[in-house]
């Protein structure tokens, strides 16, 4: 670890202990009695999930669309190794979570929408909110999970209420906020490759008006990966990954004052690219591929710093709730990796492991990042038959993204730059209304109207492989714009108590895209707005006096002008397109059980069937003579009409199961828990080498609970059968494949108080 990581570590360890000691003894007595009048939980019966899909705190079984939570034990669970934002994927029907930059820049895909762009400007279908704040370039999207109340995942388009870039869904992050009692917890983990896991929260009132709440992460790992080369990265895949939160609240009679600020730093390694490990014709690795081994002859390197800070103003008058919502987040990133994924002497060619063409070392970073956005909202509080929402929102984007290209086989100097430059901006005004016809009847409808502009230029200024001085490509530009109308319309019926159907009719919006990663050629590529329609309609019902729940939906979608990102055969780019529509239907369960006292179970499934319907687009296939099944088209390109969307399984399932029982004045329980998801495309076209296989991990996590909760001490273990498989590729080189992550175990410790 860094000296400056440690110091950041150290800083906030201190931190955290000085505000427990100062304000412990007077906190614990004011709030002491609290304590002693909470009711008793019913352990044979489901609690009631609160979700806020809606911008108002309702019971997830009169949402009317398809919608998960998250929270607790299972998110303990799930990032208990130290795992980033992808540990989401396949936890619940229809999510899928990759990324090809490792712990930053992580893709969502719900319903098998998604986008497989990999420019540090691309824009994505799945919104990501966190705290009430669209995170909306890929670099601010993987924040660590920690310190979470709830995880909420939102399918289908949201476009009335969240806006622009959500026309397949939304993951909501919600963090817990400061209360007024005097709590927190401490954690701390060791796990293989060297693994510590630290996290901290304290939460302490002030005053009768004030609360804060302090909370923080530290994940660390060892390099496990060795390079045996003498050139290049030596060890790979360490990292140091600190986050910190510190929330301040306000709260007197009639208005709530919330003031959030954040920052993270991580510096480890890129993903790594291995060369030729994917066996032509299929999608097997090499025999006697082994993962500790990686040999390169170039340079890998991330780093990530990102801050910000958002306020939250309420006031609630008689018979409304007005809400200012100002969020403002800057970040900075660079990752440099061996794209071919193998080596060579600086004499000749070709390289190795296996046959490597030409060699490929590259970086992109973005060296200024800022996000400002800003949101008036007014709401109803009353409890009539009509209530409504009404607001108005801002979003304001300037961001520079830098490409850079290395002589791996000349000391590793840099021989080539480009540089882009954006600024995106966005207006938008929006409202709802929810209306009671009667007691088992309510409908809801949704209008928002958003214009959307694109300032963008890019050049190469130094093209690779020539002097410095020979300069580059003219300057490109353009500067798209469009405005849309989006609307939802749905409706919940209270068969019984018990069973609630519903139905929802929603359109999503995507703003257009520029892509102008110019390095490798002369030219950008600008993608029209995308538009979404959907259908669903579903059951939630409570089973046997609450001791089971089931959501079960159906849908079907048509995305008009669907954004997509095709490479360039054999050069290191992409090219954006729209394809004239493609099509999704499938269903979703979700299915939660206390089977006795002792046991809990929670399965989720899903299956998507997605199309692209579009008889006139084709796609330059790999460069490096993989197995292509699609049929050929002109010049070199195949047609692509039919297929899946690229990462999109068809089916993707999960399962856990919790067994608890009181062994002396304590708690014993064992959890496992197990994802699945179905084979996919990597990329527009199919090949067989870029068909990913299906996979199955499992995790395991063993602990003992004590003196009412306030200790824990447990031994977990993910992708416990240590499953090892090709999960995305590079298609322009070689036969570069990029891989799952691999068995990782530890023990846990947890204190609360």
């Amino acid at each position: 670890m860094s000296t400056p990581s440690k110091r950041l570590m150290l800083h906030t360890t201190r931190s955290l202990i000085a505000v427990a000691i100062a304000t412990a003894f007077p906190a614990q007595m004011a709030f002491a009695d609290d304590a002693k009048t909470e009711a008793k939980k019913d352990d044979t019966k489901l609690e009631t999930v609160i979700v806020t899909a809606n911008r108002r705190a309702e019971s997830i079984k009169e949402v009317p669309m398809s919608i998960s939570a998250i929270k607790g034990e299972a998110l303990d669970t799930y990032t208990a190794s130290g795992q980033d934002i992808r540990f989401l994927s396949a936890r619940t029907p229809s999510l899928n979570i990759e990324s090809d930059f490792g712990r930053s820049f992580p893709r969502f895909y719900i319903r098998g929408l998604g986008n497989t762009d990999f420019d540090l400007n691309a824009s994505q279908p799945v919104g990501l909110v966190y705290d009430d704040i669209v995170q909306e370039n890929p670099v601010l999207k993987g924040f660590p999970v920690f310190d979470v109340d709830q995880v909420e995942i939102l399918r289908g388009p949201q476009g009335t209420l969240f806006g622009r870039n959500s026309p397949a869904g939304v993951i909501k992050f919600d963090s817990a906020k400061p209360s007024k009692r005097f709590e927190g917890y401490a954690s701390v983990g060791f796990g293989n490759y060297g693994a510590v896991n630290l996290e901290s929260a304290i939460n302490a009132p002030i005053n009768s008006d004030w609360a804060a709440r302090v909370s923080a992460q530290a994940q660390s790992r060892n390099d496990r990966v060795n390079n045996p080369q003498a050139t290049g990265t030596r060890s790979l895949e360490g990292y140091h990954d600190n986050a910190a939160r510190v929330q301040l609240q306000y709260k007197n009679q009639d208005f709530t004052a919330l003031l959030n600020v954040h920052g993270r730093d991580m510096a480890g390694n890129a993903t790594l690219f291995r060369a030729n490990i994917i066996q032509k014709g299929t999608n097997n690795l090499v025999p006697g591929f082994d993962y500790a081994v990686y040999p390169t002859d170039g340079i890998n390197k991330q780093t990530l710093t990102s801050w910000g800070s958002n306020l939250h103003l309420q006031w609630d008058l008689k018979d409304m709730s007005i809400y200012a919502i100002t969020g403002y987040d800057r970040a900075k990133f660079y990752s440099r990796a061996d794209v071919d994924g193998g080596y060579g002497a600086s004499f000749a060619l070709p390289m190795g492991p296996g046959f490597i063409p030409f060699p490929a070392e590259t970086a992109d970073g973005v060296p200024y990042l800022r996000q400002m956005t800003q949101e008036i909202r007014v709401q109803s509080t009353t409890k009539d038959a009509l209530q409504w929402i009404a607001g108005l929102y801002y979003f304001n984007e300037s961001l520079q993204v830098d490409s850079f290209d290395f002589n791996s086989l000349g000391g590793n100097v840099q021989d080539g730059y480009a540089v882009q430059h954006q600024q995106a901006k966005s207006y938008a005004a929006f409202g709802s209304v929810n209306y009671a016809i009667n007691e088992q009847t309510k409908v809801r409808a949704g209008l928002r109207y958003t214009k959307d502009s694109k300032d963008f230029d890019a050049q190469r200024l130094w093209t690779p492989g020539k002097p410095q001085s020979a300069g580059g490509t003219k300057l490109f530009t353009t500067s798209p714009s469009a405005s849309n109308l989006t609307w939802d319309l749905n409706g919940n019926y209270a068969l019984d108590k018990q069973t609630n159907l519903f139905a929802r009719i929603a359109t999503g919006y995507r703003a257009p895209s520029v892509q102008g990663r110019v390095l490798f050629g002369d030219g950008i590529s600008v993608a029209r707005s995308e538009k979404t329609l959907s259908f669903e309609a579903g059951v939630k019902k409570d089973i046997l006096e609450n001791t089971a729940h089931v959501d079960f939906t159906v849908f079907q979608y048509t995305a008009r002008d669907l954004q997509l990102t095709a490479g360039n055969g054999s050069v290191n780019q992409n090219q954006l397109v729209n394809a004239d529509k493609a099509t999704g239907q499938g269903f979703e369960l979700d299915l939660t059980a206390k089977i006795n006292r002792n046991w809990k179970a929670i399965v989720g499934v899903s299956y998507n069937d997605t199309q692209i319907k579009d008889s006139a687009l084709y796609v330059v296939p790999c460069g490096n003579g993989c197995t292509v099944t699609n049929p050929a088209g002109p010049n070199g390109t195949v047609a692509i009409n039919g297929n899946p969307l690229p990462r999109a399984p068809k089916w993707v399932g999960n399962f856990s199961l919790k067994y608890t029982t009181q062994i002396g004045d304590g708690t014993l329980y064992a959890i496992t828990d197990w994802s699945y998801k179905d084979r996919y495309n990597m990329f527009l076209y199919a090949a067989k080498e870029y068909d990913a296989k299906s996979m199955l991990e499992g995790g395991l996590r063993v602990g003992y609970q004590w003196a009412d909760g306030k200790y824990e001490v447990a031994g977990y273990a993910r992708n416990i059968t240590n499953r090892q498989q090709v999960v995305a590729a590079i298609d322009f080189n070689n036969l570069t494949g990029i891989l799952n992550e691999p068995r990782s175990y530890g023990v846990q410790f947890k204190a609360n108080f």
